[in-house]
């Protein structure tokens, strides 16, 4: 993928929005909201990944709306959308959520033709791959719940409606403090099995979400052979009963610190010296290195847990707040949100449009996963990649083709849940 060498300016990411939504027909693109109008309103339910303060004010200088920002961590975040869709206008989690939120009918169809990129979204989410011989993973990847079909399900045959905007992406794995493990936790042979290793005993931390830390502990278990999946994106009743008489036995042990339920926690339970490795999300090791903390993000053996971002449209929301919405959306694929979550560790999904606003340093190391031809700053503006570091895991297309499953509600969701919260309590 090579680098678009384009200068990046504000007036030309305005421009070039502009002309994009006229030769669309789109009428309500950039600002007309702001001239002579009341500012719409547009409440943003979602996780503290996306809803930063940085993004809300420069959306609401492009695009001259009000944006409402409400971060909670995931559970709490799924519960009260799905409840109540009243509450939100935007939804922006993880396509785990998608499931969920459908079926609930908190959510409306997206129209596709109102997305003024989507021919420039790449195949990971309309195939499930990023090259031709990339790893599916296991479970839901994107494009199986993107489209939504005639008779109201969802799955791959493309249709005009979708269920999310196609947006930021990642893979996870987890995090560890690199001067705080010893020599024999060879970086080489980074495993998701270190997460259940004994020598770690008391310093381990996990996310508490049971469609996330459920996997990230299934693929631990699973290194350290203590069980074998059939199918790890649909882990039978039995399978779980297993999987849970360990954890918890280890839970029992005090091998678990703590389990987090937002980026800011799980940077303290690191800060702190509270755990030593844990699962973390990508923001959060690129703050912790801004701190000049040595938090390494691991690129298992065994593969990543993957996720896409999605954005979702409240069933409730209408009128002049749906078109604002809209507009909102569009804008997160116009440059440069997708060049600034960059510099968190995330893609978005239309990269080349947000590459004129990256230095050729930056798209090189976060994108081709080469080496970092200077120091590199975060969002926050502090140094987070030091001259001469390389990305762990290489390229974008690395490491999206190496994938062991996706963050999924499986069919054995409601088990699974009884199953998590027994875990948590013991």
């Amino acid at each position: 993928m090579d680098k678009v060498s384009t200068p990046s300016a504000r007036s030309v990411n305005r421009r070039s929005f502009i002309k994009s939504a006229a030769a669309l027909g789109i009428s309500a693109t950039v600002a007309p909201f702001a001239i002579g109008r009341e500012r719409p309103v547009v409440r943003v339910l979602g996780t503290h990944v996306t809803l930063q303060e940085a993004l809300r004010k420069r959306a609401m200088e492009d695009l001259g709306i009000e944006l409402h920002f409400e971060p909670k961590g995931s559970a709490a975040l799924l519960q009260k959308a799905s409840m109540n869709p009243s509450s939100f206008d935007l939804y922006e989690q993880w396509s785990n959520s998608i499931n969920v939120l459908w079926r609930s009918k908190a959510i409306q169809p997206i129209e596709k033709k109102r997305l003024i990129y989507w021919d420039e979204i790449n195949g990971l989410t309309k195939t499930g791959k990023i090259t031709r011989n990339a790893r599916m993973g296991a479970g839901d990847a994107p494009h199986k719940i993107l489209h939504i079909q005639a008779d109201g399900t969802l799955g791959t045959k493309h249709t005009d409606k979708l269920s999310f905007l196609p947006y930021v992406h990642n893979v996870d794995s987890f995090g560890y403090n690199t001067a705080l493990l010893d020599d024999e936790f060879d970086q080489s042979k980074e495993s998701w099995g270190w997460l259940l290793d004994s020598r770690l005993s008391g310093k381990v931390g996990i996310v508490n979400d049971p469609t996330i830390g459920l996997f990230d502990l299934a693929l631990a278990a699973e290194a350290k052979g203590f069980l074998k999946f059939k199918d790890m994106g649909a882990i039978t009743n039995q399978e779980l009963d297993e999987l849970f008489t360990i954890l918890i036995e280890l839970k029992q042990l005090q091998h678990f610190s703590g389990f987090w339920t937002s980026v800011p926690e799980s940077m303290h339970f690191m800060r702190s010296q509270r755990v030593h490795i844990e699962s973390m999300f990508s923001p959060a090791v690129s703050a912790l290195n801004g701190e000049n903390i040595p938090v390494r993000f691991a690129a298992p053996v065994e593969g990543y847990r993957g996720w896409h971002g999605v954005m979702c449209l409240s069933s409730s929301t209408t009128g002049r707040v749906k078109d604002a919405c809209y507009e909102y959306m569009n804008w997160w694929l116009s440059g440069w949100p997708g060049a600034f979550i960059a510099r968190q560790g995330y893609y978005i999904s239309n990269p080349s449009r947000s590459a004129k606003f990256l230095s050729k340093a930056e798209w090189d190391y976060w994108y081709q996963g080469l080496p970092a031809a200077e120091d590199l700053r975060g969002p926050n503006g502090k140094i987070s990649v030091k001259k001469g570091q390389q990305r762990s895991g290489g390229s974008y297309e690395d490491r999206f083709s190496n994938v062991a499953v996706w963050n999924t509600v499986m069919p054995s969701y409601e088990y699974s849940l009884q199953k998590w919260y027994e875990f948590i309590t013991s």
